[in-house]
């Protein structure tokens, strides 16, 4: 059977890293550390079960559909899959990931070293536009994005961040703070929600068209040997996030001996500064630029792909001017700004796709039926809408009765157990139609 050589491999598994290695990534889990403190390890367990096992699961589900998302998609329906698969795109896109990769590089690697309580729209607007530029260039040519990434800028990202860890590791003695109530009662599935929030799993659906197009384009392979080499790459990617979810969570968890910080970003920024003073900060600010330029990378060249897909007769090219444009715009407008506005559209999609990607994973179990896709992405969907709702500030009593009437809302999971019903009830409804000699339309 053919296969890849193990250089191959490795670039392409680097390259997959440096996709899904953004800001939020590093961003997490030194605030678990700090939070999760005498149980950081069940916790961070559970971070990485799912912020690398389900990324890395939609990389693989990606490898064995030909169409990829919308192929995924059209087992629901064909509209739907147009629709799903526009909205994943956009809002990992320019609507909210590519925007917040350079916004979040300007806070850490800019705005530090800016005068405080002063106006920065004339800095962010010159760091956005030589930040997109960069990002421009790289991804007019999206065949030697594999050598450009995987080869130079991931062994650099890496290099920073064990420098850096290897810096606390000497400077900081500080043993593992108090247990935070919200790591108290249960750290594994605390850490095990704050890893999916990463949103890794949405941005898994268009990383794996880039890493089966760079599988496919090293050598002619069977789908079933692309499958076995984007999970080469894939775990290679997994290895690699998880040492530094690891390794960064310790990081956070001794720093909680030099006081309680809001946030992960303020614990890298005071770690760096201790250890190393300005140095330290800008060492910081490399890593995390690497880290948003690397993700922006990846988005714009996945947007550009599928939207030339959907339009064949409109140039590649073009769409990845437009792309880049339309993310600028959007990157000035703030961070917070973002934020707001997408945060619902994430917390619908979320669950629509986990149902999705474990569905075509599970799928020849209930062969390919249907029902199962309809009734248990529909469930779930609706259930993520008004949770959406909600967090967009559209509410009613009955609606927030609904929501909190459902085993582990409160947990962030109140979609499981509608999708679960819902799937069962489409596998039934298909059983009854066949029994009944009745085509359900399953094509």
């Amino acid at each position: 059977m053919g296969s890849l050589k193990g250089k191959e491999t490795l670039t392409i598994g680097l390259m997959l890293f440096a996709l899904f290695f953004g800001a939020g990534n590093l961003i997490f889990p030194p605030f678990l550390g700090q939070e999760a403190g005498a149980n950081f390890w069940p916790a961070m367990l559970g971070f990485v079960v799912t912020g690398v096992g389900l990324p890395l699961l939609t990389v693989v589900v990606i490898s064995m559909a030909k169409g990829g998302v919308k192929d995924i998609g059209s087992r629901v329906h064909p509209v739907f899959a147009v629709v799903f698969s526009a909205a994943v795109y956009l809002s990992i896109g320019p609507f909210f990931g590519i925007p917040r990769s350079a916004n979040v590089a300007f806070e850490m690697s800019v705005k530090p070293f800016l005068a405080e309580g002063g106006s920065h729209t004339a800095v962010l607007l010159l760091f956005t536009v030589a930040f997109f530029a960069l990002v421009y260039w790289v991804t007019l040519n999206p065949s030697k994005m594999v050598e450009r990434i995987g080869s130079f800028l991931t062994p650099v990202l890496l290099a920073a961040i064990v420098l850096l860890v290897l810096g606390s590791f000497f400077k900081l003695d500080g043993s593992f703070g108090a247990v935070s109530e919200k790591y108290a009662a249960a750290p594994f599935a605390t850490g095990f929600l704050e890893g999916y929030l990463t949103m890794d799993t949405i941005a898994a659906l268009a990383f794996g068209i880039i890493v089966v197009g760079a599988v496919q384009q090293k050598k002619a392979l069977e789908r079933r040997q692309i499958v076995r080499e984007t999970l080469k790459a894939g775990i290679i990617a997994g290895v690699g996030l998880a040492f530094v979810y690891v390794t960064v969570g310790l990081m956070g968890a001794k720093m909680a001996s030099e006081g309680q910080f809001e946030n992960g970003g303020t614990i890298l920024t005071a770690s760096a500064k201790l250890m190393f003073g300005v140095p330290g900060m800008l060492l910081l600010g490399l890593i995390v630029t690497l880290a948003c330029f690397t993700t922006a990378v990846g988005l714009v060249a996945a947007t550009s792909q599928f939207l030339n897909k959907m339009l064949p007769q409109v140039p590649y090219k073009v769409f990845t001017s437009a792309v880049t444009l339309v993310s600028l715009f959007i990157a000035n407008l703030g961070l917070n700004q973002i934020i707001s506005i997408s945060v619902p559209v994430l917390i619908v999609l979320y669950p629509i796709t986990i149902v999705l990607v474990i569905l075509s994973f599970l799928d020849r179990f209930f062969k390919g039926a249907r029902g199962v896709y309809v009734g248990a992405v529909f469930a779930a969907g609706m259930v993520s809408i008004i949770d959406g709702l909600k967090t967009f500030g559209v509410e009613s009593d009955a609606m927030l009765s609904l929501l909190n009437s459902l085993p582990l809302y409160s947990e962030g999971l109140g979609w499981l157990l509608p999708a679960l019903i819902g799937g069962l009830a489409g596998w039934i409804f298909d059983k009854l139609v066949s029994s009944k000699g009745l085509n359900p339309a399953s094509e």
